[in-house]
């Protein structure tokens, strides 16, 4: 029989999510320091760059935590800076403070002033390694949504970047600071379900081709700024959701960007980035990958499938009728399965406390922010540093080549390179728009 837990009876307090004692060791061991400080009134100054529905998310989260101002935006829309603008004053109103804030079309002009040592970068998936890698180079500390990069090489020369400007850089996968994923990788890797043989994780399809029909680009977007290093698609306004500011509107979905192959990943790394993520971490994989990918559909292959080096196999499959993103992982001794809002196991003892909770929605949960603040205050690596966000996004994009192709790949994980395959050499990377490279 079953256990279950849900999310409603579960840990759901933005404290223990990150300070508790479920952060792991390996975060706290492998911390690095940093020479990008606060400035010297202690304040962090952050400004956001892309400014659409998931920034504001962040907004939310990120302006009331206590030594963090907002100062500055930057989007290639007109309204969506208008928008950010409105927010940002309106919340300092309500607090009786005077903070100023400024837009900017490009994201250069924000990454030029001296006063911000911290941005937010929440753009669409094929300008995150420019942006972040400029903004490495401006010695800004990043939080940087997820997937962390459109190509492997892209990953590659970002976690570069961080480094050798000695920056903090937080990924924006908020999962790992769920007290519901955490506690369930914490009893895969104490062993409690013995040794894993395979992983359910769900996500979704790959990305197809761009078909959306051409529409009128309006006139305060700047869509040649829009694709940068992307290749010229024409526009159509189901990429950037219409909004409204009188009467206010906000987007009722999601920019449809990322389920096109010229602009981003599909389902797979756009929900891979979570769940395989998850399954990433609680197989001990975060410095490692999988070594042969098998797309769906090939001979017979059901599902969409990663081998480790383990013996352990990961499928991008449901574990329940209802399809829930989420992961399940099956050990010799029993098994245990987790999403935003389930969590369930084989055994009574694999289940994790109740306690007390607070609710909210699940992008506005301010404990992933208040992590990646307390790492610039402390001058050590976040819970999702750029390696593990590197990694984790590696294998979502490793899926998407072996679906292009049709085939299996096998992938050499600790030197980051195709195993004898010139065909697959050629997708680590891809072609830019006229004064992009990487």
């Amino acid at each position: 029989m079953s256990k279950k837990v849900s999310r409603r009876d579960f840990i759901k307090s933005s404290t223990v999510g990150v300070a508790g004692a479920l952060v792991f060791s390996q975060f706290l061991t492998s911390c690095k320091q940093s020479k990008v400080l606060a400035t010297n009134d202690g304040i962090i100054r952050l400004g956001f760059i892309g400014l659409g529905q998931q920034a504001m998310h962040l907004l939310n989260g990120l302006i009331g935590i206590p030594g963090v101002e907002v100062v500055a935006g930057s989007d290639v829309y007109g309204i969506k800076n208008q928008r950010f603008t409105k927010r940002v004053k309106n919340y300092y109103a309500k607090q009786q403070k005077e903070v100023a804030v400024e837009t900017y079309e490009n994201y250069k002009d924000l990454l030029a002033r001296k006063d911000i040592n911290a941005v937010v970068i929440a753009t669409p998936d094929h300008w995150h390694a420019f942006i972040a890698i400029d903004a490495c180079k401006a010695k800004k500390n990043i939080y940087l949504e997820k997937p962390l990069t459109f190509t492997i090489k892209e990953g590659q020369a970002l976690v570069k970047a961080v480094r050798d400007n000695n920056v903090i850089l937080a990924v924006g996968s908020q999962q790992r600071s769920d007290p519901n994923f955490q506690y369930a990788v914490k009893m895969v890797q104490e062993g409690k379900i013995g040794k894993i043989q395979r992983v359910n994780a769900y996500v979704g399809e790959p990305p197809v081709p761009y078909n959306l029909p051409e529409e009128t680009i309006p006139a305060d977007l700047n869509w040649k700024m829009w694709l940068g290093p992307s290749e010229y698609v024409h526009y159509n306004s189901q990429l950037n959701p219409p909004i409204s500011l009188d009467p206010e509107k906000n987007e009722q979905f999601w920019g449809a960007w990322r389920w096109y192959k010229e602009l981003g990943g599909g389902y797979t790394t756009d929900w891979g980035a979570h769940m395989f993520d998850i399954a990433q971490w609680g197989l001990g994989m975060d410095k490692s990958g999988p070594i042969e990918i098998i797309p769906a559909g090939y001979q017979g292959t059901k599902f969409l499938t990663f081998k480790y080096e383990s013996g352990a196999v990961m499928t991008e499959e449901p574990f329940d009728e209802k399809k829930t993103r989420g992961v399940k992982f099956w050990g010799d001794k029993g098994w245990i399965e987790v999403s935003r809002e389930h969590y369930s196991a084989s055994d009574d003892s694999l289940l994790p406390k109740v306690v007390e909770q607070t609710e909210g929605a699940y992008e506005t949960k301010a404990s992933h922010q208040e992590n990646f603040i307390n790492a610039i205050k402390s001058h050590k690596d976040p819970i999702v540093p750029v390696e593990i966000g590197h990694r984790s996004c590696t294998v979502c994009t490793l899926g998407n080549i072996a679906y292009h192709l049709g085939r299996p790949i096998k992938w050499n994980p600790a030197k980051e390179k195709f195993v004898n395959d010139s065909e697959a050499d050629k997708l680590i990377t891809k072609n830019y728009s006229k004064g992009f490279s990487i």
